[in-house]
């Protein structure tokens, strides 16, 4: 299994922050925030990751990181020269992939849940990670069945079909690079991970955890204050994130 942190964007909804810096090199209490997705992937048993980055700022990246062998993992840099979504992570990633599965996990989504078990026993298809919400129409929805296998995805819907969004974290078998590639753009101009998930649906192998604890995406004011303050909480209580 492969590693790959989607690190770039411009991460306008946090300017002035992010006007000389990626957001993932701000701070988040202790540490720089793309410690967390990097500490997330090799608590999960996976030490060959790929960084994705903003070209402005792959410097700073490999100023920081370096090969990754003070995280205890090994690292490689790629740049994306435009935002073009997240399934372009399999895109660039396509030769440090080669044939092995891939989990992709977003840069600015920080978590305190071990997904080692969920790395281990993945074989083939897509697994994505789901966890309840007060606030399900700010994220991709999943639509459960009575038996609670999989019905729908969706992506920031009106009305809700359930209350569980699908967090930043993502594992695909060896086809996603194939599929990656053939997915055309939304009409906003990017391509979508839910076509993605859809596509993995579609074909009868996708399938979902639920995750607990701590998950935030990092991408507001607002949620980097209050990420700041749960690590902060944590660390003081004497956990280990």
């Amino acid at each position: 299994m492969k590693g790959i942190i989607l690190a770039g964007g411009r991460a306008t909804r946090l300017r002035p922050l992010t006007k000389i810096t990626s957001k993932q090199l701000l701070p988040v209490y202790n540490k720089p925030m793309v410690y967390y997705p990097i500490q997330t992937l090799a608590k999960a048993g996976i030490k060959d990751i790929l960084v994705i980055v903003a070209p402005e700022y792959s410097g700073q990246f490999l100023n920081l990181l370096g090969s990754g062998h003070e995280l205890g993992v090994n690292l490689s840099y790629e740049v994306q020269e435009e935002p073009r979504g997240l399934p372009d992570a399999f895109v660039i990633g396509e030769n440090f992939i080669g044939k092995d599965n891939v989990a992709l996990i977003l840069g600015d989504n920080i978590f305190d849940h071990d997904f080692s078990e969920s790395i281990a026993s993945f074989t083939t298809g897509g697994r994505i990670f789901a966890k309840e919400v007060p606030d399900p129409e700010r994220y991709g929805v999943v639509e459960f069945d009575d038996n609670n296998k999989v019905v729908s995805i969706v992506e920031k819907p009106k009305n809700p079909k359930s209350n569980y969004a699908v967090v930043g974290f993502y594992v695909f078998d060896n086809h996603v690079i194939d599929y990656a590639m053939n997915l055309k753009p939304s009409p906003r101009g990017e391509l979508e991970i839910v076509d993605l998930h859809n596509k993995y649906l579609s074909n009868g192998n996708l399938d979902v955890n639920i995750i607990e604890g701590m998950w935030e995406d990092a991408g507001t004011f607002d949620s980097l204050l209050r990420v700041n303050n749960l690590v902060a909480e944590k660390i003081r209580q004497g956990e280990n994130l």
